[in-house]
């Protein structure tokens, strides 16, 4: 036992001595290559059971020859080591570089297409979060065109929209001014209809910077979808009869809701007011409140002809007017952008989808 013991303490002495050495061989050549690396270490595996047998044999005397046949042995188990860690370090090391070369083309704007192969599982999986990764990235970048988009319409329908009013102000003051108005009390009776036009585009802009910058505060209570539909009908009803359209607004559920009150009743007012501008003479706007799985779904369907299905998922963007079967009209298409901010707000989502004859835009809410 005693021998064992020693033998024992010998080889683990021979080993450490190895060890130690190679751990501060990888230390210094850290920063090298994979191939290195591996190599170093199938050096220190092989150089600490060389120094642990030459120890033991030292210490239990062996003629020369049996020292240099282990020495021998050893040597060869050394070189395949070594031949093995390099042709593994080359092999891994090349799957990285393609690896390094794929993430660079998605770095520079392209789509990540990960190697085939990958030689290890960590790699392969490396190789998985670089493509969910790069998918992000599309995604990011596909929103940001979107919204840059978006922006110059925006850009492009304010100043049209801005500079068309100013220009009737502007010439209507300077026909005041010179004397030349033979009806003054018309045109200042235009002048305030043009500047409240104004007033609102810029409070749909305020509104909307407020929403987009994630500052818009609600305060939510507890009133019933009734009253909340009630009073939204209401405050459109001379818009409709001006326009001739028919508001039905009989399929109301008396459920509580949770919400800010003002801040729903300006969706619903959006969603009402672009629903009868949109809707010819003698055509009707239904309006529909019930409870689902899903929560509350406040409902606004018009008879506006229906939207082209490719424009459907742009109809809540920023800017948007509509084109084709709905003629732009005077604003800056922000009130569904507005519409949709709001109701996000409240935890809740707004859809539209095409029905017959029209349009059905309806707002999702969490059940009180």
């Amino acid at each position: 036992m005693k021998d064992v013991l020693l033998i024992a303490l010998f080889a683990f002495l021979g080993a450490a001595a190895a060890g130690l050495l190679g751990a501060g061989v990888l230390r210094l050549l850290r920063h090298r290559s994979l191939v290195v690396s591996l190599s170093v270490v199938a050096g220190v595996a092989v150089t600490a059971m060389l120094a642990g047998t030459l120890t033991v044999a030292w210490a239990m005397f062996l003629s020369s020859h049996d020292l240099y046949v282990v020495t021998t042995v050893v040597a060869m188990a050394a070189l395949v080591s070594l031949a093995t860690a390099v042709l593994l370090g080359r092999w891994v090391a090349a799957h990285s570089r393609e690896l390094t070369l794929a993430t660079r083309s998605f770095g520079d704007g392209g789509t990540f297409a990960a190697p085939a192969g990958q030689p290890t599982a960590e790699l392969a999986e490396l190789a998985r979060e670089l493509a969910a990764t790069s998918a992000k990235l599309d995604s990011s970048r596909e929103r940001e065109r979107a919204l840059e988009a978006s922006r110059r319409e925006l850009v492009a329908w304010i100043s049209h929209d801005l500079r068309t009013p100013l220009a009737g102000l502007r010439a209507m003051a300077e026909a005041l001014e010179d004397g030349m108005a033979a009806d003054s009390g018309r045109y200042l009776r235009q002048i305030r209809t043009e500047v409240e036009r104004m007033n609102g585009m810029v409070g749909d802009l305020f509104e909307l910077s407020r929403i987009q910058a994630g500052s818009l505060t609600l305060t939510p209570a507890r009133i019933s979808l009734y009253d909340l539909v009630g009073d939204a009908l209401a405050g459109v009803d001379p818009l409709a009869r001006e326009h001739g359209v028919r508001l039905i607004g009989d399929r109301i559920d008396e459920v509580p809701v949770e919400v800010d009150g003002k801040e729903m009743s300006r969706v619903l007012g959006n969603l009402l007011i672009n629903a009868i501008r949109r809707t010819p003479p003698d055509g009707t706007v239904a309006v529909a409140a019930h409870r689902s799985d899903g929560g509350l779904v406040l409902s606004v369907t018009d008879g506006c002809g229906g939207i082209p299905e490719e424009d459907l998922p742009r109809v809540f963007d920023t800017g948007w007017r509509g084109s084709h079967a709905r003629t732009p009209p005077a604003g800056a298409g922000l009130g569904l952008a507005i519409v949709r901010g709001i109701v996000e707000a409240h935890a809740g989502r707004a859809e539209v989808r095409n029905v017959q004859g029209g349009c059905c835009f309806s707002v999702t809410l969490p059940a009180a």
